[in-house]
């Protein structure tokens, strides 16, 4: 029987068996393939769900030859995003979500996914991610013992900033304010740019870090500071779509390439149709979440783009030699010129 290897964390391999994370239907007789698929979002958002219901469609479909535990984002888990990374790396586990940004501290071209104000919209991005760029981030991925997949970006929509001390209209607002982004030297760049000091802090930390006053402000999208009650330590929103933000489905190479090729094709293609299908949802939850969260009492302003696109000229500049000319371009022939 071949099996892939389990994650070595204690603390994990503990939660997985008392059961605090969501497990597939068992087999009714043992399962070739055990799979371990990780991602950082809720129990019950619709990444999570998603997941759930493809692993289920793999398992059915394969005849019960795969069966995958789908772990969501609990304190039990195995670290942060970028330790999380490592461990798909190394094959401790073997499926994994996480966005560009994160996965550029391996794949330094993924960060072209985070690049501010490039995508006009989530499906701006998608058309974007879904072709050449998307193929040629596919094959740096492949060079770091990554596997990605052709539509294999679930949605996390666009992001905006959130805070408690006082709303953002213009980059000026957001000078001298600590503000909340995940790992990631792109994330850094931008805040930096506009004065203000980026302060990294896991997604799951963010609201303990507002209420600390830890930092001023936070950027994501809005079903997520939904999800994750943050209007409860924040009170303004500004709608500055600077950054879309998906999650990457990755796999471990060595644990693809000794499927067999029908399992493959079954995962690949179950990929594409979840992918789809959560980033429908997705967008639902995010255009009804700016009326929830004005409900809890925040205060919304929308913002003029343009200024502060006019100052981060210097931070295209340099992620442009940072990425390559061939990234850059394939970036540039879906958004028009940005540097």
């Amino acid at each position: 029987m071949k099996q892939s290897r389990t994650v070595s964390r204690r603390s994990f391999l503990t939660a997985a068996a008392a059961g605090s994370f969501t497990i597939l239907s068992h087999a009714q007789k043992p399962a070739e393939y055990r799979f371990s698929q990780y991602h950082n979002q809720t129990p019950d958002s619709p990444t999570h769900l998603r997941l759930v219901e493809m692993w289920t469609a793999v398992r059915n479909e394969t005849g019960g030859r795969v069966e995958t535990q789908v772990f969501p984002q609990n304190n039990k888990n195995p670290g942060s995003d970028p330790a999380v990374l490592q461990l798909l790396v190394s094959g401790e586990i073997q499926f994994f979500t996480l966005m560009g940004g994160i996965l550029g501290n391996v794949v330094p071209a993924a960060n072209v996914q985070q690049v501010p104000f490039a995508f006009r919209s989530a499906d701006h991005a998608h058309r974007t991610i879904d072709g050449p760029l998307g193929a040629y981030l596919r094959e740096e991925m492949a060079a770091k013992g990554i596997v990605g997949f052709p539509v294999g970006a679930f949605d996390n929509g666009m992001r905006q900033v959130g805070g408690r001390t006082r709303p953002i209209r213009v980059p000026a607002d957001l000078k001298g304010l600590k503000v909340r982004v995940p790992d990631g030297k792109m994330f850094d760049d931008m805040v930096r740019a506009f004065g203000a000091e980026p302060v990294t802090v896991n997604s799951s930390d963010i609201y303990a870090a507002l209420k600390a006053g830890t930092v001023d402000s936070q950027e994501n999208p809005l079903a997520y500071m939904d999800l994750f009650k943050h209007y409860e330590v924040m009170k303004y929103v500004s709608m500055t779509n600077h950054m879309w933000s998906g999650f990457n489905m990755l796999a471990h190479q060595g644990t693809w390439n000794r499927m067999p090729a029908d399992i493959r094709t079954v995962i690949e293609r179950q990929v594409t149709r979840s992918v789809r299908l959560q980033r429908q949802d997705q967008q639902a939850a995010n255009d009804t979440s700016r009326k929830a969260l004005a409900g809890h009492g925040l205060a919304f302003n929308d913002v003029d783009t343009a200024p502060f696109r006019a100052q981060l000229a210097g931070v295209y500049s340099s992620w442009k030699k940072t990425l390559g000319t061939k990234c850059w371009s394939l970036l540039e022939a879906e958004t028009g010129r940005l540097a």
